[in-house]
């Protein structure tokens, strides 16, 4: 390591206070307020958002075919979220209406127009069945259109034309029923509905433009898109549409730790979310070799401990970590943990000076980590590893060159995976809200696991 060159550092409790309150979700959305809307007074606009009762108000798009159900989950989805319910039939006059011709331009600057009144800005909004392509989506956000959450809904052509089939609307309210899927319970509503069903031609027609135009429109918000099978009960779609809804997505510097008994793949998890979520990985083996290489002072200090098979104290450990998770490139992208804390003792000192935000426990039964561990080898030619059962030598010319870590034999491995059970409740104890992943599973669906579990809320 050169110590001539000092990277730069953040210190680690300023990365707690924003996560703790969201400081880079504030700026991020009053930063993209101010560019999307571009207000003629800055300041104001930003003031009027701040005392807004909540900063995230719902913007939501409900998408899908003819028939899927859209009316009546944006008419109860607005409802809950006291968020106003805006459609396209209200945006246009009845020759509009009529004759079913718009240009998608005057659509859009509708639109525009009514989620800019104050109601909308205070509430948010839903908007149904628009855009239908994926040019209109572009329409939208370059007008300053841009949901936080899109429903797509979707169901079998033979579904949604039996839905169409049976379709009534209360001419009072304009809610949406079915004399299967959906009955109204009010036994006046009942007796006042009125059959609104589109002509076979123009349903086959619609549904034909949707299929044609739902992967540029999903590509369009991907990253903010949910796709729901319709072809289910109305409560179950609407719970799964609520509940995603419902979620937030705040801006935070991942700070994860795996932990695990060797063998449990924390270095080979760690690499993948760090290939994906281009996160810092941050291995502690790593690092002490590392250092020990870089010829500095510290480093033949660290290199004595390696060469002679001792633990590097802790005091030596915690120095290097808070070097490391100081600089810059963990604190704005974020890092990955792994070989550290073994104890508890570690783990007291790791919570107080860079807690972390995401812990996960892999766990794995003794029987695999001995047959992960004991079982690989390396080849000294190309340096890659191999495993007897896994990933085989290409050749029997490898293979009778493969060597194994003296660390990697039945008694080592026995040993350490005691040494870890006896640390385990110890490390629970300081983290328990720690997330448990089975990892006995094969190493893809472990990651399809920490996946699943590291971006939810």
């Amino acid at each position: 390591m050169d110590e001539t060159v000092k990277p730069l550092r953040i210190p680690p409790h300023m990365s707690c206070y924003a996560d703790e309150h969201h400081v880079s979700h504030l700026l991020q959305t009053m930063l993209s307020s101010l560019l999307v809307d571009q207000p003629e007074d800055p300041i104001g606009h930003l003031i009027r958002l701040l005392q807004r009762t909540s900063l995230d108000v719902p913007r939501v798009l409900v998408l899908g075919p003819p028939a899927v159900g859209k009316h009546t989950v944006a008419t109860k989805l607005s409802a809950e979220l006291r968020a106003v319910h805006v459609t396209t039939k209200v945006l246009l006059n009845q020759s509009e209406r009529s004759t079913q011709e718009h240009p998608a331009d005057q659509l859009v600057k509708r639109i525009q127009q009514r989620l800019n009144e104050i109601d909308c800005f205070n509430r948010g909004w839903v908007l149904e069945a628009f855009p239908h392509t994926r040019l209109q989506a572009l329409s939208l956000q370059q007008a300053g259109v841009i949901p936080e959450h899109v429903v797509l809904l979707e169901a079998p052509d033979d579904v949604l034309s039996e839905r169409n089939h049976g379709k009534l609307v209360d001419p009072l309210t304009g809610d949406a029923y079915h004399e299967t899927f959906v009955w109204p319970l009010d036994d006046s509503v009942a007796h006042r509905l009125e059959g609104r069903s589109l002509p076979e031609p123009q349903q086959k027609a619609e549904l034909q433009r949707h299929r044609r135009e739902v992967t540029g429109l999903s590509s369009a918000y991907q990253h903010v898109l949910k796709v729901v099978n319709a072809d289910q009960p109305h409560a179950d779609v609407y719970q799964q549409v609520l509940a995603f809804v419902r979620t937030r997505h705040y801006s935070r510097t991942p700070r994860i730790l795996l932990l695990g008994p060797p063998g449990s793949g924390k270095s080979h998890q760690a690499r993948l979310l760090s290939q994906k979520y281009k996160m810092v990985d941050v291995s502690c083996a790593r690092l002490l070799r590392s250092v020990a290489a870089g010829g500095s002072a510290l480093g033949e200090v660290i290199q004595s401990y390696l060469d002679n098979g001792r633990p590097v104290p802790d005091s030596l450990l915690l120095q290097l970590l808070e070097e490391r998770l100081s600089r810059v490139d963990c604190s704005s992208r974020g890092w990955i943990l792994h070989g550290f804390p073994r104890d508890l003792q570690q783990a007291r000192s790791l919570q107080e000076n860079h807690p972390p935000n995401r812990v996960f426990f892999l766990e794995s039964t003794e029987e695999v980590c001995l047959e992960r561990l004991t079982l690989r080898a390396t080849d000294p030619v190309s340096g890659e590893a191999f495993h007897a059962v896994t990933q085989p030598a290409p050749s029997s010319e490898v293979q009778n060159r493969l060597q194994t870590r003296p660390e990697d034999d039945t008694h080592s491995v026995t040993h350490t995976l005691k040494q870890y059970r006896t640390h385990t409740a110890g490390l629970q104890c300081v983290f328990p809200h720690a997330v448990r992943i089975d990892a006995d599973q094969d190493p893809h669906t472990v990651f399809e696991s920490l996946e699943s579990k590291l971006t939810a809320d």
